[in-house]
């Protein structure tokens, strides 16, 4: 079963960390292994939560994957939830948090859970999950550093 964790402080206030992470249209440009995305549908559950269904590939060599997943923005908690829903794995969920630590500066938490169906597709793409997990936190900071602008530690 494997998971990935990892926490990182920024230099981006929370409430911009939030708002990158939310921005899924974006993903295809920077995210490792995301060769797509699209939006299937949006709901204002009221009170800044909203919920969206989405629809990712990711590739890697020829190998390309689509599944589709359920995300929960809770803008007032500051929490990503993804859920999974339909594609190649048997088990996905993966959250994102971000927690002020100051002025302009937070940490970001993030965890995934999965689990392939297929255990050709594991042995195929387990390996570059795993790493691509590991440069996640990396490339949503650049990523900041990029729309937010480079902030002096």
């Amino acid at each position: 079963m494997p998971h990935f964790s990892t926490k990182r402080r920024v230099r981006h206030a929370a409430a911009d960390m939030f708002d990158l992470v939310a921005d899924v249209e974006k993903y295809p440009e920077f995210v490792p292994l995301c060769a797509g995305m699209r939006v299937k549908s949006r709901t204002d559950k009221g009170e800044g939560v909203g919920v969206l269904v989405a629809e990712m590939t990711a590739a890697y060599k020829l190998v390309r994957q689509t599944f589709t997943s359920r995300v929960t923005l809770d803008r007032p908690n500051l929490k990503i939830l993804v859920e999974y829903l339909d594609g190649p794995f048997s088990r996905m969920q993966n959250r994102w948090t971000f927690a002020p630590t100051g002025e302009g500066a937070c940490e970001v938490e993030f965890f995934i859970d999965y689990e392939f169906k297929s255990r050709t597709l594991a042995m195929l793409m387990g390996a570059m999950f795993d790493t691509a997990f590991r440069r996640f936190s990396a490339a949503f900071e650049a990523r900041a550093d990029q729309v937010y602008g480079r902030k002096r530690a």
